[in-house]
């Protein structure tokens, strides 16, 4: 099992094995070097633990549990997670504050818990097999179990996917595989009894709270708001910076990562290495804006240009990678950046993920705030003009005809309705779907992926505003299942390295949930109170720049300076049919369109990207599943 995920943790590999339990680490050592291995212990050696991650706050822990009794053999944050297991039991993750996925096994009580951090930036995958429990950082260390498991793709998750991006729960696209959701934890007793709780949610309220440090004030100014979101961040990047190895820092250009970069400048010694992506599509490419930072902050800065031909060739192993089927190629170019981290021998950065959900950064958010301005006076000639303001970024932009804009973005709809602000996105989306076959259809049973989260989110959801609840939305849905999994862990650990993200420091998402939606985006000003906290730390050309998100070509890709060889493979006739998964003669029609190189729409770059990605995963997972297992394991350590 610990095999197929070495990519992981390249440095060395612990095994644990009793009676009814079997741990395995592959070990990436960013703290406590030397004497960091796993599976750690306790110290009757009664409990053990595995754990991918980090806690930050591991230092500020260990005092209290030495002077109750606890005897330490590490320096490694891990350690201090078991004795305050020990200590507290699931209550302990409340004092936590990191990234994790971990499993602590019980030999006197023969049960095992495991947990996952609030956010949900590390996996964890699960399965039970004829009477086991397995568990994983990614599945193809499940399936390389046994080559018996059943591999199939699950109907009702591809509908999803094709729908929504991504899973729109718990389940993978494998039936059988589920993940662990964010902010839970479980625990399987002697009996085979399974147990899951959840011990954290994001806290948006139903109506405007005061951030503790301002009690006993009547009304916050968004001064405030600024002055303490730039403390908590500093705090929270200056935790993230703690490493026995060196930390580097993603640029992108946008205010989120500049703002990361800057507080590292500014508020800590910590030499400053930074990475970029550019891209030769001018279309695609901020070099401009990253080398603005880098003169402001005079970084020593490295770069990877992402070429079609670049995206084409690493697109295969991007999807192995990030083992789900994926509606967009932008996973590829971070795939290739922390190669570019790992040529540089760096193992840790920090990056900017989280900002654009939690302080109101999205095109989403403006667009809901739009329609809902226009719905208050549906008459008004002047309101719907607004929507041209939306995505001046993309060349076939919904919003060049009024008329059509309003048809588009559904302004008739009522503000109350919980999904207000997402509908007319998986409207979009949901078109790809015509290109599912009957087969899939048929097997999902007339599940509808709507309807399945409306049940899972509605009662949260309720009290909140429109403005909260798109942002609870994107993070529960599209930042867990997607931006932390196939954009963010995926390809950093790929090329084994762990990126940090100080904007989902759980006490700056519990902050950002206090700051009333007018102050969040101001009128049409997304992430006010960020750009009011980094006041004087960046150039006004990054604090006043458009929002543009971070997007990568996508059927150009493919068909760019060459046609991708393995298209004939992966999109020929026989896969497809043997697969069963897509309308053949459909996508024999999309792929000749492509060929001749005509500009495509949304629908046309999701649909070729997400089942180009999908037949990559049935060959890879179902029809050519293979773990190449090497004879002996190096820096191997047996408990």
């Amino acid at each position: 099992m610990i095999s197929p995920i070495s990519h992981r943790g390249p440095d060395g590999y612990g095994f644990f094995l009793n009676g009814c339990a079997g741990l395995a680490h592959a070990r990436l050592s960013i703290i406590d070097l030397e004497g960091g291995w796993q599976p750690i212990h306790n110290e009757d050696k009664t409990k053990w633990i595995v754990f991918n991650g980090e806690i930050f706050n591991y230092l500020e822990l260990r005092p209290e549990l030495e002077r109750r009794g606890h005897r330490f053999y590490t320096d490694s944050d891990t350690e201090v997670i078991l004795h305050l297991y020990e200590e507290k039991r699931e209550k302990c993750l409340d004092d936590l504050n990191g990234q994790f996925a971990m499993a602590i096994y019980d030999s006197d009580k023969k049960e095992i818990f495991f947990a996952r951090d609030r956010m949900g930036i590390r996996p964890f995958y699960y399965t039970f097999h004829k009477g086991c429990l397995y568990f994983a950082s990614e599945i193809k260390s499940i399936f390389a179990v046994d080559p018996a498991m059943p591999r199939q793709i699950n109907p009702e998750v591809l509908s999803e996917i094709f729908t929504f991006w991504m899973p729109g729960g718990d389940e993978s696209i494998f039936n059988g595989i589920r993940q662990l959701r964010p902010g839970h934890w479980a625990r399987i007793d002697h009996a085979g009894e399974f147990h899951e709780e959840e011990y954290w949610d994001i806290p948006f309220a139903g109506q405007e709270a005061m951030f503790p440090g301002q009690k006993g004030q009547a009304y916050c100014t968004e001064e405030n708001y600024a002055e303490d979101l730039r403390e908590l961040l500093i705090d929270a990047v200056r935790l993230r910076l703690r490493s026995d190895v060196p930390v580097g820092a993603y640029l992108s250009g946008g205010i989120d990562s500049s703002a990361i970069t800057s507080l590292v400048r500014n508020f800590t010694d910590n030499p400053l290495k930074t990475f970029s992506v550019t891209f030769s599509d001018n279309v695609y490419d901020e070099r401009s804006k990253q080398k603005a930072m880098v003169d402001y902050l005079q970084t020593d800065h490295h770069t990877v240009n992402c070429s079609y031909k670049k995206i084409s060739d690493a697109f295969p192993e991007v999807v192995w990678h990030t083992e789900t089927p994926i509606l967009r190629t932008a996973p590829t170019p971070l795939f290739l950046l922390s190669e570019l981290v790992n040529r540089h021998d760096y193992k840790v950065v920090l990056t900017g993920e989280g900002a654009d959900e939690l302080l109101g950064g999205y095109d989403i958010f403006k667009e809901a705030k739009i329609r809902a301005f226009i719905k208050k006076n549906p008459d008004s000639a002047f309101r719907p003009l607004l929507l041209k303001r939306l995505y001046p970024y993309l060349a076939l932009s919904p919003t060049q005809s009024a008329e059509y804009a309003k048809k588009f973005f559904d302004t008739e709809a009522p503000v109350s309705d919980m999904f207000y602000a997402h509908r007319p996105r998986w409207k979009t989306t949901e078109r790809t779907k015509a290109f599912l076959s009957e087969e899939v259809i048929e097997r999902c049973n007339g599940s509808n992926p709507v309807e399945k989260i409306c049940g899972r989110y509605q009662a949260r959801l309720q009290g909140l505003d429109y403005f909260s609840r798109a942002q609870y939305l994107e993070s529960k849905m599209l930042l867990a299942n997607y931006l932390l999994s196939s954009q963010g862990d995926r390809m950093a650990m790929a090329n084994s390295v762990e990126g940090r993200f100080p904007f989902l420091d759980h006490r700056v998402v519990e902050f950002a949930c206090t700051i009333p939606s007018q102050y969040r985006m101001k009128v049409l000003n997304e992430k006010n109170i960020l750009k009011k906290s980094m006041d004087g730390l960046l150039p006004e050309v990054i604090v006043e720049r458009k929002k543009q998100p971070y997007m990568a070509p996508d059927i150009q890709s493919f068909f760019g300076d060459t046609v991708a060889e393995y298209i004939d493979y992966y999109l020929s006739e026989e896969l497809l049919n043997e697969a069963g998964l897509f309308k053949r003669n459909a996508v024999s029609r999309l792929v000749a369109k492509c060929r001749k190189g005509v500009r495509q729409g949304f629908r046309e770059n999701m649909a070729f990207v997400g089942i180009l990605s999908t037949q990559i995963v049935y060959d890879k997972f179902i029809k050519n599943f293979k773990i190449d297992t090497p004879d002996n394991l190096k820096n191997v350590k047996i408990f």
